[in-house]
């Protein structure tokens, strides 16, 4: 079909250089943008629809680069890069701003009374099992059981955790049990996206040569790739667990919210939410999401495995999930 727009534009590749972190930050400020939950199906389907009609040299009349652009992005938005599932739509990286505002600020506001921070622990926590599921990498599914044991020992894991570190704050100062919500959430991603991702620590993620030859399936690359995203995650929750706390431990001081202490939460689910909005794309572009490796550093079984196959190749690819 002819069309004045070009069929050599990769996209199979984000729109900006992923080998540089402005590059990656630009991508991420668009796959993370709040507005891609309100999406219809029928725009999603749309998108996907002209993504692969591209792929296949088939261009709609007056599509433009810019709106080829716009659905590639909001197809990766709810599509899942490995399998090509439709995303749960809370899991989705879109819904991370609106969801871990309310939790987040919900978690620094009611973080006094220990039934509160068991409830809130649990929320965010199943929240997080539900994101790192959905953004897992590789295409091999999980079974209910599975799911089930890794849902319950990060859960557990969690609240547990932020339990022990709020007693240990019983006799500091105010402002430190301020920030026992921020240490729980630290700990507990090193435990939950471990445990939702554990099937990819047994039997590895596939990994692909430059040109996107499946090679094989390695347990290191799921190691360096889920190290990267706990690391990613730590991050995104530094600044909104981190500035929130200090500016409401000043502004409970004065007359305002010890007069209207019905609006500590909704400001500090406001001053969460403006953190988030850089946070999350900016910590999710610390590392590229076409990870690699060096051959080298693969399980020896997969290095013999790759220098029959493909002899010629010294580094290997794959999605390092989010």
């Amino acid at each position: 079909m002819s069309s004045d727009l070009s069929l050599n534009i990769d996209i199979k590749e984000p729109r900006w250089d992923q080998g540089t972190f402005m590059g990656r930050a630009k991508h991420f400020f668009t796959v993370t943008d709040p507005r891609n939950v309100f999406l219809s199906s029928e725009v999603l389907e749309d998108s996907r629809r002209i993504v692969e009609n591209y792929r296949v040299g088939i261009v709609s009349p007056g599509l433009t680069e810019d709106e080829l652009w716009r659905a590639k992005y909001v197809c990766d938005s709810a599509f899942h890069p490995d399998t090509g599932e439709k995303m749960i739509l809370v899991g989705r990286m879109s819904a991370q701003v609106p969801m871990n505002m309310t939790i987040t600020g919900c978690m620094l506001t009611f973080y006094r009374s220990t039934p509160a921070v068991v409830f809130w622990q649990w929320v965010n926590q199943s929240f997080n099992a539900v994101v790192n599921y959905t953004n897992r990498s590789g295409d091999a599914p999980m079974t209910v059981n599975q799911l089930g044991v890794a849902y319950a020992s990060a859960t557990t894991g969690a609240v547990v955790t932020a339990l022990g570190l709020k007693s240990l704050t019983k006799h500091l100062p105010a402002i430190m049990g301020r920030f026992v919500p921020f240490a729980a959430v630290a700990a507990a991603n090193c435990i939950n996206i471990p445990f939702m991702r554990q099937r990819e620590l047994k039997y590895g993620i596939p990994v692909t040569d430059e040109d996107g030859k499946r090679l094989g399936e390695s347990t290191s690359a799921a190691q360096q790739a889920i190290v990267q995203v706990i690391v990613s995650r730590i991050g995104m929750a530094v600044p909104a667990m981190a500035i929130p706390p200090v500016i409401m431990n000043a502004l409970e001081k004065r007359a305002f919210l010890k007069r209207y202490p019905v609006f500590n939460a909704p400001i500090q689910v406001g001053l969460v939410g403006f953190c988030l909005v850089f946070a999350t794309p900016l910590c999710c572009a610390l590392f590229p999401q076409k990870s690699s490796m060096k051959v080298s550093s693969l399980e020896a079984e997969l290095q013999t495995q790759i220098q029959e196959r493909s002899p010629h190749t010294a580094v290997v690819y794959f999605n390092k999930g989010l």
